[in-house]
């Protein structure tokens, strides 16, 4: 390469023969059907053949752009005028070429200027060079079009790729694909592949070469874990906990259970029993809509393992959280949480509670009592991964919304419970890693991505318990003014059968800005409510356009709104938000959960985990402000008794913007799982195998998740069987060094942790 393309390309991480052979083309034109130039409309796309009259190039008066050229092009009977913009140095080139007398192919959209038809920045190629059916080839071959910049344009990315191509040979290309895969699928080989994906001669060329680096693709992540879980299931061993009999703590707690499992309940926990009694530590990702008994799964599993003599950790993102899980397992357990008596013999598990928040006293008493080893369950945030915190025989991790703590955080804990086994002799230092669970009610992008490409097995709870209720979702503009009213006084009778509130906030107050305008959320008296069967119409209504920019909604401002609110007069509000203190928090959950204050502005504290069977109405103002998983989490705080409940977002989005289209996504359904996908479409994978959450960036260059999860499955096979002929892929050098060139050493020990 020059100089110059060189500097440009490596400002794209293009430094290398093979990087810019991954540079693929974004999308792929065709010239089209050639057009009379007398036959061109106005704002059409078309394809002309012409001669160059004139041409000349000249800087612009006010530097925007610095060049253009215009050129003046006959069809033998019509004229046109063509004009280029860009740096100075291109369009001298582009004078060079396109020189009088010169027959060009010129492809854009037809415009008009001063009444004479005009094609401004179109794509061009010379023919001069070539015969007839060279000429009639090059109109039916699709033109790669690749990630451009000013300074880079797609035509010398596409000159760059030829010079390399041109001196490619079959020994110049690795061939990850092991051969039998490519039979397998009709795969063509790697070297056909770059150049029909660069340099296709039809439609079918690119299609088939996309299809076999997409393969390839999948192939090597997919090795990657299976070589990784192969070293870790060799190098690790965890404590097989024996399947819990009739006669055991697990079967206690089903006895004393008010109901049935469902049976995805049952077959999920025949799952995770049968991962606890192995000696290979498991990794499973329990997925369950918010409603599903999740919880319950986690408890029975965790007493497996307090049953035989071991502890048990649930680490929670919040303390809130975390104090409703003690209050949840409690509440599950009943006596056996008390130290009861059940036909004589005790057996019983002790619920702890360990957070920043935790007094001193108690504290001690909780850590001197898990660092002694007491057969117990502790429940807990960060304050979980403190040193000070010794869990000799830790047997099982449970993380609750997992998508809260990073892979380091997760693994910190498991680390240091690499633990001696309950009946290993005094003194042994037979270390065992403990097994992991981790929940998600929502998974987000980068969950699914794990999951697909895994990393983590998967068990799935399908079914909701027998007496949840359903929830009914509306959405609400802020300029709908009447709507916003009836918002309350829907509440306010809410509150008079007996429900509870919830008004969800951005933000905690607006001291820092200036006053919300009142019209946005007028609570004056009104006669319209938000109609039950309107999802649409409302969605429609948003088509009016935002109202004026407001400060968002913020908790201090609401609580004080509503207590002046005409509808709900008499009805106690309350607040709850991140800075109250841990005692405070409890105060306002329990004055909300018995009826003192049945209206509770919240931020999104309230997010996981609580449960007040009582609520059935939640309120979300500035909704457009939160993602896809919250908003489905939030909702999920409703609806957990037997009383039908809603959910109310009010918006201000655009129509088309993202928010808009996540908001219609969260009003049309309330099944998780169709949200996660609906997530993962407008977010995209997000990067798998490194730290980023969001889709600004992905390691995944032709693979996507829900498309090609049939792909991906494949390759997982087919990984595992390489794997385990060939556990060091001795016998797959191309294969293994593609995956030492795709993982730097950031992803590879992000595979090492997971």
């Amino acid at each position: 390469m020059g100089k110059r393309t060189a500097d440009q390309l490596a400002r794209q991480g293009v430094d290398t023969a093979g990087d810019l052979l991954h540079l693929l083309p974004r999308r792929y034109d065709t010239w089209g059907e050639l057009t009379d130039l007398a036959g061109l409309v106005d704002g059409e796309q078309a394809t002309v053949q012409a001669q160059v009259l004139r041409a000349s190039s000249r800087r612009t008066r006010s530097g925007r752009p610095p060049a253009l050229m215009e050129a003046t092009v006959t069809d033998g009977v019509s004229t046109m005028e063509v004009v280029l913009f860009g740096a100075a140095g291109l369009m001298s080139h582009h004078a060079d070429q396109l020189v009088p007398g010169t027959t060009v192919l010129l492809s854009g959209r037809v415009g008009l200027r001063h009444g004479r038809r005009q094609l401004a920045g179109p794509r061009f190629q010379v023919l001069d060079d070539l015969d007839e059916d060279e000429r009639e080839a090059l109109l039916a071959r699709p033109v790669p079009i690749y990630p451009a910049t000013d300074a880079l344009p797609s035509w010398r990315v596409a000159k760059a790729v030829r010079t390399v191509l041109d001196q490619l040979g079959p020994e110049d290309v690795p061939e990850p694909l092991p051969e039998e895969v490519r039979a397998a699928h009709g795969l063509v080989d790697a070297l056909t592949a770059w150049r029909w994906v660069h340099r296709p001669e039809d439609a079918g060329q690119w299609r088939a070469a996309r299809q076999r680096l997409r393969h390839e693709e999948a192939l090597i992540l997919q090795t990657a874990l299976a070589r990784r879980r192969a070293e870790h299931e060799s190098t690790r061993t965890a404590v097989a906990w024996p399947v819990p009999g009739p006669d055991s703590l697990r079967a206690d707690l089903d006895a004393a259970l008010p109901y049935r499992l469902t049976a995805g309940q049952e077959r999920v926990g025949e799952e995770i029993a049968a991962a606890l009694d192995s000696t290979v530590p498991m990794q499973r990702l329990l997925q369950g809509d918010v409603g599903s008994g999740k919880t319950l799964v986690a408890l029975r599993a965790m007493l497996q393992v307090v049953g035989a003599g071991g502890q048990a950790a649930l680490l929670a993102p919040t303390e809130v959280l975390a104090a409703q899980h003690r209050s949840s397992l409690e509440h599950l357990l009943g006596p056996l949480a008390r130290g009861g008596m059940l036909d004589g013999a005790e057996r019983a598990t002790r619920v702890h509670l360990l957070t920043g928040s935790t007094p001193a006293p108690r504290r001690r008493t909780v850590l001197a009592a898990l660092a002694g080893g007491e057969p117990s369950i502790v429940v807990g945030t960060h304050a979980l991964l403190s040193e000070s915190v010794q869990l000799p025989f830790l047997g099982l991790v449970v993380v609750d919304e997992q998508h809260r703590f990073g892979v380091a955080q997760r693994d910190a804990l498991r680390e240091r419970g690499s633990v001696t086994a309950p009946a290993a002799p005094p003194g042994s230092q037979e270390h065992r890693t403990p097994h992991l669970l981790v929940m998600t009610a929502t998974p987000i992008p980068r969950t699914i991505a794990m999951t697909v490409f895994g990393d983590l097995d998967t068990a799935v709870l399908d079914e909701v318990p027998a007496g949840r209720s359903s929830v009914t979702t509306h959405l609400v503009p802020w300029q709908r003014e009447a709507w916003v009213e009836g918002i309350w006084r829907r509440a306010a009778r809410e509150v008079a059968e007996g429900g509870r509130v919830y008004v969800v906030c951005p933000r905690i107050d607006v001291t820092d800005e200036p006053q919300a305008d009142l019209a946005r959320g007028s609570l004056g008296p009104g006669t319209d409510e938000p109609d039950p069967a309107g999802t649409e119409d409302l969605l429609d209504a948003l088509g009016e356009g935002p109202g004026p920019a407001c400060p968002l909604a913020a908790v201090t401002e609401w609580a004080e709104r509503l207590a002046t609110e005409p509808a709900l007069a008499g009805t106690g509000v309350g607040t709850l938000t991140g800075r109250m203190s841990p005692a405070e928090k409890d105060t306002a959950m329990e004055a909300f959960a018995c009826g003192r204050t049945p209206v509770l502005v919240a931020t999104t504290v309230i997010e996981v985990g609580v449960d007040v069977p009582e609520a059935t109405m939640m309120v979300i103002l500035d909704a457009d402000r939160f993602g896809l998983s919250q908003l489905h989490q939030l909702r999920g705080r409703v609806g957990r008794g037997d009383r039908p409940s809603l959910c109310v977002a009010v918006t201000g989005c655009e129509v088309g913007s993202p928010a808009f289209h996540r908001l219609k996504a969260f009003a049309q359904t309330t099944d998780g799982f169709a949200l996660a996908e609906a997530d993962l479409e407008l977010r995209s994978e997000g990067n798998v195998l490194g730290a980023a959450q969001s889709g600004r960036r992905s390691d995944l260059d032709l693979l996507r998740v829900t498309r090609d999860a049939r792909v991906i499955e494949q390759a997982r096979g087919e990984a595992e069987a390489v794997i385990a002929r060939d556990p060091r892929l001795e016998q797959h050098p191309d294969l293994a060094a593609a995956i030492t060139e795709r993982l730097d050493e950031e992803s590879q020990a992000y595979l090492e942790k997971t």
